[in-house]
């Protein structure tokens, strides 16, 4: 395939969600599969919404992702600037263009004329269209109106790289403001002249243009400009399938991710597979082979549904595959305040056993607290008191203290590796005539103050033979 170049084109009006990082995702894939460009354009003409600092963030999300870019705000290139805040003179020549080729017009209306002209519409039951208004002398432009461009309505069809063929009436091409009496352009306007500027070959965008798409064909016709492929990606939709995913619903800026110790290529796995498959079975991908085998045309036409728990499982998956030495170094900023003074090579081995439970980093403080604090003497005489754990519910405390006695008795004599401490465990089992679910549970407790931990022989291992007696020792002294 021809190199692509492809481009991000956000407005800094707030935080990155989901959609908008989807969108960027995709772009950034077709451009590595075809070695071409990927491209950040800040469209920052909308300045009474943006936000300050929402660039930087932008920024800061996509390369927290892996999402680097060719060309952009920070980085320049050969068509820059590439900021449409920066690039007012090239919208104006463009503008002027069209007015000289009696394709554009200053619009002479008040806001108050142009509702009028809506009343108008809707009491006689018509469709409002501006090009049934258009001004019969209008005035010179001189930027201190807004620039409309005079449309020519006709029937289209194209083909959309995901959507497939579509068509459109007249009716959806109207006359539309390119350029607003702030010398600021429209959306509809710049984007076009920058695709053109920057050799975008396609223009991959959400739904909620596709309406927009006759529009944009009337003034690529206008300006005698080739179209590049467009492709246009369904919504990503909020559990139920009903509405567009938004912050109600449970969008998060994309950077709360990475605070709550998501890892990136987990992410982009997810947000890549949400409409997308490579028409097998698989799920779990790395960056590699999604460069591989992303393709426009396994995007699906329907929306796709944000659903949280497999983002978790896919997470948990990832976090599975790295090696000790990778997780390691993500868990960093994650462990608890207890472990600040333990030694790396005590919390490796904490991360060795917690690894398989974890779904995201920001759980670590509560599955591997037990193992730089002992459990607070009142917590363990309430977990053998009133067990919340089913099989401990079955035993009085009389029963409870020989079987813990009998632990005591035999780890005292253990070397405490794994592989001796699971002789031991499963020695005891035959001796007490009980089952793992039983035993295994009343030394977890003591030894954790938890229903819940990594095996036991891991746990007993790491925490070491002093403290793990000490531990058992003191549930003792409390049943």
């Amino acid at each position: 395939m021809k190199a692509a170049r492809t481009r991000f084109a956000p407005s800094p009006t707030g935080y990155m969600h989901v959609g908008g990082v989807r969108t960027a995702l995709f772009a950034w894939l077709l451009a590595r599969q075809t070695h071409g460009q990927f491209i950040l354009r800040l469209e920052d003409t909308d300045k009474v919404r943006e936000v300050e600092g929402s660039d930087r963030h932008i920024m800061d999300s996509l390369r927290w992702l892996g999402l680097e870019w060719d060309e952009g705000p920070d980085k320049g290139g050969p068509y820059g600037p590439y900021r449409q805040s920066e690039r007012l003179d090239s919208y104006k020549v463009w503008g002027q263009k069209l007015v000289d080729q009696g394709r554009a017009y200053a619009d002479p209306y008040s806001l108050e004329q142009l509702e009028g002209f809506r009343e108008q519409a809707k009491s006689s039951k018509q469709p409002f269209l501006f090009r049934n208004h258009r001004p019969v002398n209008p005035p010179k432009w001189d930027g201190s109106q807004p620039l409309r461009f005079k449309s020519e309505p006709k029937a289209y069809v194209w083909q959309d790289e995901v959507m497939g063929e579509l068509s459109a009436g007249e009716d959806a091409v109207d006359d539309f403001i390119i350029i607003k009496s702030d010398g600021y352009p429209t959306y509809n306007f710049a984007h076009i002249v920058d695709d053109e500027l920057m050799r975008i070959t396609h223009v991959i965008r959400s739904q909620e243009f596709l309406a927009s798409v006759p529009r944009y064909l009337n003034l690529y016709e206008a300006l005698d400009l080739t179209i590049p492929s467009l492709a246009t990606l369904p919504y990503v939709l909020a559990a139920g399938g009903k509405k567009k995913l938004s912050k109600r619903d449970g969008a998060k800026d994309i950077l709360d991710y990475a605070r709550e110790g998501y890892v990136p290529a987990a992410l982009v796995n997810f947000l890549a597979t949400l409409g997308w498959n490579d028409g097998t079975e698989q799920e779990i991908f790395t960056i590699k082979e999604l460069i591989k085998k992303f393709s426009l045309d396994r995007v699906q036409r329907g929306g796709a549904i944000f659903d949280e728990q497999r983002l978790l499982w896919m997470d948990g998956s990832h976090i599975r595959n790295l090696t000790l030495t990778e997780l390691s170094k993500r868990a960093g900023p994650f462990w608890p305040v207890e472990a600040k003074t333990a030694k790396s090579s005590y919390k490796s081995a904490v991360l060795g056993l917690v690894q398989e439970r974890l779904k995201y980093l920001a759980e670590l403080p509560q599955l591997s607290l037990f193992f730089f604090i002992a459990p607070d003497k009142k917590d363990l005489e309430q977990l053998f008191t009133h067990p919340t754990d089913k099989q401990l519910k079955k035993l009085s405390t009389s029963e409870i203290r020989p079987m813990l006695e009998s632990v005591i008795s035999s780890l005292e004599s253990s070397d405490f590796s794994q592989t001796k401490l699971e002789k031991v465990l499963n020695t005891l089992l035959e001796e007490l005539q009980t089952k793992p679910g039983i035993l295994f549970a009343i030394i977890r407790v003591a030894l954790t103050g938890s229903p819940a931990s990594p095996p036991i022989a891991g746990c007993l291992e790491v925490i070491g033979k002093p403290e793990s007696l000490k531990r058992l020792d003191t549930a003792l002294s409390v049943i």
